[in-house]
């Protein structure tokens, strides 16, 4: 009798290689009942969907190794139900720790420090802090690590600026983590879902790490923003600087520019560059970096973006390419109509929401601008977020 042979599964439907035992109560990854190929393929059609009318979407550019790409791990700390000390994600829309071991898109090293952590905090009798009675000191744990470096950072989040027997805990935490570079404290004292409070001081080394990024240094504090998968931001910002064309004459503005990260790199191709933010100190950061790296053809303002390129357009002062990478919300009509009133030659767009950049390239497509190129890249394996750049020209 001749057998069937069983039929083909269908791309996608395939059994993920790694599965995580967490998939389900977490809610960070939210498409890891898929294959990577055809994860890549579902973020492909989203943006064909979304923006597919402006012009022809680019195949988009995944990861070779979709796994422990993110540089920086917060993890919330809590007590189970048979009072252990856990430390983990939020499962969403609540505030009921899941605890995490392993985790298949954070970094590795990371990982094992807050492992570490939980155990110290047993040795030394430091306690989560509980919300609904406000007993316990730490909040939560912060880790960030140079990819290029290696440096690595370790922020403890506390409700209280005492940290009990801290030289001790700290001592004991560098010697079973030696590549640890510098360690601070956070406090927060607030009912807040904020992770990090005003106040902080350094216990170890100098409160700040570096890391490599398209070849230049940048400095890394706690609160500053910082790309989180450094393999795709290069893939991203080599991208986004090639859509623009810079042939070494424009004037450029980085609008949200942050610490400067591609800014920095577009001032390799420009003849000059503006970098405009709101955050007081990541632009301190910024002027930090270009002085770091030697990069004179750049200069950082702390200011709201939009109305800089107002008062730019109100003296006559031009700017040929405007590069924009705005929040999840998108950039709000007063942005869109400075950007409008300065009518840089080119805009290059980049978004971590392809819907809310629908609406603003319906915004600037209804007010002189033709969207020429989009190009998706996959900075978040295994999530449904998405990354877009955009071209548009005048």
């Amino acid at each position: 009798m001749e057998q069937k042979k069983p039929p083909k599964k269908q791309l996608g439907q395939e059994k993920n290689a790694n599965p995580c035992p967490l998939y389900r109560k977490c809610g960070g990854c939210q498409l890891q009942n898929m294959s990577y190929p055809r994860q890549l393929q579902w973020k492909q059609a989203q943006v064909e969907k979304l923006l597919g009318k402006f012009c022809k979407v680019q195949p988009i550019l995944g990861m070779e190794s979709p796994y422990h790409y993110r540089n920086k791990v917060q993890a919330a700390f809590a007590l189970d139900r048979s009072k252990r000390i856990v430390s983990g994600v939020y499962q969403a829309s609540t505030h009921r720790v899941v605890p995490v071991e392993h985790c298949m898109i954070e970094d590795a090293l990371a990982d094992r420090i807050m492992m570490t952590i939980r155990e110290l905090m047993k040795i030394f009798k430091i306690e989560p802090y509980q919300e609904e009675t406000g007993r316990g000191l730490l909040r939560h744990v912060l880790v960030k690590r140079g990819f290029t470096s290696g440096q690595v950072m370790v922020v403890l989040v506390t409700v209280s600026p005492i940290l009990p027997a801290k030289n001790h805990f700290v001592k004991a935490l560098r010697e079973r983590h030696p590549e640890i570079t510098t360690i601070l404290q956070n406090i927060n004292d607030r009912y807040t879902s904020m992770v990090l409070g005003e106040k902080e001081k350094v216990l170890y080394g100098s409160g700040a790490i570096e890391d490599t990024l398209c070849g230049l240094t940048f400095r890394i504090s706690a609160k500053s923003f910082y790309q989180i998968n450094p393999v795709q931001t290069e893939v991203l910002y080599r991208k986004a600087i090639e859509l623009a064309g810079l042939t070494g004459k424009e004037t450029v503005i980085d609008a949200y520019c942050g610490i400067g990260t591609i800014g920095m790199v577009a001032s390799k191709s420009a003849g000059r560059v503006i970098g405009v933010e709101s955050n007081r100190d990541a632009v301190k950061d910024a002027i930090y970096n270009a002085r770091r790296n030697q990069i004179k053809n750049i200069y950082f303002y702390a200011a709201d973006a939009g109305e800089f390129m107002s008062a730019m357009a109100e003296e006559g002062e031009r700017a040929d390419v405007v590069l924009m990478d705005p929040p999840r919300a998108g950039s709000d009509e007063r942005f869109l109509f400075s950007l409008v009133a300065l009518s840089p030659e080119k805009v290059v767009y980049i978004s971590c929401n392809p819907q809310t950049q629908e609406r603003d390239l319906r915004f600037l497509t209804g007010h002189g601008y033709q969207v020429k190129a989009i190009q998706p890249v996959d900075m978040f394996p295994h999530t449904n977020h998405i990354e877009t750049i955009a071209l548009l020209q005048r």
